[in-house]
């Protein structure tokens, strides 16, 4: 208690390195053939190392005070039941000379074994809630190889033995309950969850005992086990590494409940399972020297079973990636690609039957005040729990899906405009029902989540599947706006351009691409893009309206680079992955802003679209070829030249032959080889000149007249 109380995170390996020196002390003390002091102190010695294990299991569940204390309280009973038994077996060796086998002790030796494996067993329950089939076939896999390793070299030649009952019922209890705790060992150390040290010191434990174990049976078998050997101090070693582990201060951590369960195939499993499926050839040819016909019968079995087991395995392998591709990691819905791909789907398919598809944005509210005041596994377990409610007020055949980082979309076939305030109000009712409990520190926090849902459907809101989405998601910033957890019903579709019905917003918007400009150049940037799209975009024969949408883009290209910190945009050095990974969510933002604005759909959609590249390799949704937008294909060429024509925090100009030539090489692959064709001929002929240092006129820019940008 003393050392316990010397500080939590120095009790746990204070109590191994004085249970190791004492174990050194142990093999020190000489004892000779006549004499029982040594041999007494040794068994004081060897009790008091086997009984402080079951001490410090108990006193580190005391302590530590995990969550959920039933697992460790079976695992502190198993080691009660083993000091028992230690001390029952070396009293009679040592003290009484009884030296039959079995004895009692083996009883209380065999006894540990159940409250070990169910220990274990509510461990894994509670770490990986559910079947977590890849981990359970990784686990049987291994368990059918060391089975028949098991039966080939312990259990088959107990079997075969012409011993007394009582000798063979021990000597394949010992080998038979080992195998039951290599399952259960396999079964925690190949699930998901968390891996703190307390669960090394408790995987040591685990092996610690089945490598002793299966040493002493071989032992027994071949009459050369003595008390007192080498085994002693894997025994006396694996029960510290079990009360160093209850002691570790992460031994709380155990019991925490995974979000993720498979991660795949790591090199570690494969190499095992690939050793796996040589073990049955293998033993087949130690059979043959053996020339055992038992073998013959279990080895063949057990080859069988595996060959099935690997095949299962691979092909849960193959499953969970196609599922992987399409289902979010921290929710298990499905992703915003996976919705966007089934919409014009569902909207076909109503086309042709003449019905109906409703489409739901519903988002969070006040989502990020979360994040702020309790963190973000707290904001996790709160759109964890939200997806839960979604799913459960959704049917059979609706696909939903997470948007985007607090958004959600519920697509629903059939669905009229009479339905659509039910739908949405049962979605809003269904979260709102009862408070999340969030964990805080040590507390869970019980907090009122509301969400607000728009609506629309095709074919009385919208048109087409960009179109639906767009008004949806309009009427989910009027339920906002309108006091958060309500909801509302797109109106009617706006035309695809028209900036003049909230020239105040596109103003801003003008000033937001001026802001970025500021940071990033000493040009008009955004002004000569968009005057440069214009031009491109005519010439490549495009109408007036869409000639507008490029203009507008061009000028807007840059306004997600807003939310992105300046200290990433303007970094000097490369940048680190994680900078890279926010930086290119930048015609994301650009959109989501774009669409704010009032017939500015088609705008928005170019905007996100200008980093797709013509080969498919680009992003945010890897469109390839036409079916990225042409404005958009003609402004990821305005965009380049801009770029490698003006000096960047990380990159100086290119002059025009260099940025010409870097153009023509990305014909095909980055670009659309028309479009650079076209750019490059209205370079030639001086329509596509430098960068600008001032910007275009309000007209020029493609705004009405009464805002300036």
């Amino acid at each position: 208690m003393t050392i316990f109380r010397a500080g939590r995170t120095g009790a746990w390996w204070m109590y191994l390195v004085a249970g190791h020196l004492l174990l050194g002390v142990y093999y020190l003390i000489p004892v000779s053939p006549a004499g029982t002091t040594g041999q007494t102190v040794r068994v004081v010695l060897y009790c008091t190392i086997s009984a402080s294990a079951a001490i410090a299991t108990f006193t580190g569940v005391k302590h530590n005070r995990p969550q959920w204390r039933r697992p460790w309280v079976f695992l502190a009973l198993s080691q009660v039941v083993y000091a028992i038994a230690d001390l029952t077996f070396y009293t009679s060796h040592y003290v009484f000379k009884y030296t039959d086998y079995p004895s009692y002790a083996d009883i209380f030796y065999l006894g540990h074994y159940p409250l070990m494996v169910a220990g274990v067993i509510l461990l894994i329950r509670r770490r990986t809630p559910g079947l977590d089939l890849p981990s359970l076939l990784d686990a049987a896999v291994l368990a059918v190889v060391a089975g028949m390793a098991s039966w080939l070299y312990v259990i088959g030649p107990q079997a075969r033995l012409t011993s007394p009952a009582l000798v063979k019922i021990a000597s394949l209890g010992y080998p038979m309950m080992d195998l039951a705790l290599f399952v259960v060992a396999l079964r925690l150390i190949f699930g998901a969850g968390p891996r703190p040290r307390a669960f090394i010191l408790l995987t040591c434990n685990l092996l610690g005992i089945l490598t002793a174990d299966t040493i002493y049976v071989l032992q027994r078998l071949d009459g050369s086990y003595h008390a007192g050997n080498f085994l002693d101090a894997i025994w006396l070693s694996a029960n510290l590494c079990m009360g160093a582990a209850a002691l570790h201060p992460t031994m709380a951590r155990l019991v925490d409940r995974a979000h993720v369960h498979d991660q795949g195939l790591s090199r570690g499993r494969i190499i095992a399972l690939s050793s796996a499926a040589l073990a049955a050839p293998v033993l087949m040819l130690v059979h043959d020297v053996r020339q055992s016909s038992q073998d013959v019968l279990v080895l063949a079995a057990g080859g069988a079973l595996l060959s099935l087991l690997i095949i299962a395995r691979l092909a849960g392998l193959v499953a969970d990636q196609r599922k992987l591709a399409i289902t979010d990691s921290l929710t298990g819905l499905h992703t915003r690609r996976f919705f966007e791909a089934q919409l014009p789907l569902e909207i076909a398919r109503a086309r042709r039957s003449e019905g109906s598809v409703a489409v739901f944005i519903i988002d969070v509210d006040r989502f990020k005040s979360i994040n702020d005041n309790y963190g973000h596994p707290a904001g996790d377990d709160v759109l964890m729990e939200v997806a839960a409610r979604l799913r459960a007020a959704s049917r059979s055949g609706e696909v939903l899906a997470r948007y985007g980082g607090e958004e959600f979309a519920l697509l629903v076939p059939d669905a009229g405009p009479g339905r659509l305030s039910v739908i949405a109000n049962r979605l809003r009712e269904r979260v709102a029902e009862k408070p999340i409990p969030v964990n805080a520190g040590n507390d869970d926090i019980p907090l009122s989540v509301t969400v607000s849902v728009g609506s629309a459907s095709f074919p009385t809101h919208g048109d087409g599947p960009d179109e639906v989405v767009v008004i949806a998601d309009r009427a989910l910033y009027a339920a906002k706006a309108a006091g958060r957890n309500r909801i509302a019903v797109g109106p009617e579709p706006l035309p695809a351009v028209d900036p003049d019905t909230d020239g105040a917003m596109a103003e801003f918007l003008c000033q937001v691409a001026d802001r970025v400009d500021g940071w990033l150049h000493r040009y008009d940037h955004s002004r000569s893009v968009s005057r440069w799209a214009g031009v491109a975009a005519g010439e490549f024969g495009l109408d007036a309206p869409t000639v507008r949408v490029a203009q507008l883009a061009g000028r807007l290209h840059d306004i997600g680079k807003i939310i992105i910190p300046e200290v990433v945009l303007t970094k000097p050095g490369a940048l680190s992955e994680e900078e890279w990974r926010l930086l290119r969510q930048h015609p994301d933002f650009g959109y989501r802003l774009a669409r704010m604005v009032p017939g500015f759909a088609g705008v928005a959609h170019v905007i996100r679209q200008q980093h797709e590249r013509y080969d498919g390799a680009g992003y945010p949704d890897g469109l390839r070829g036409a079916d990225i937008r042409a404005e958009a294909r003609i402004l990821s060429v305005c965009v380049a030249w801009a770029a490698m024509r003006s000096n960047r925090p990380h990159q100086t100009a290119l002059d025009e032959n260099r940025a010409r030539r870097e153009l023509w090489a990305g014909r095909g692959e980055q670009f659309d080889p028309d479009v650079v064709d076209m750019f490059l001929d209205l370079h030639t002929q001086g329509t596509i000149g430098t960068l600008r240092p001032s910007g275009l006129s309000v007209q020029e820019a493609g705004f009405p007249a009464d805002f300036r940008p």
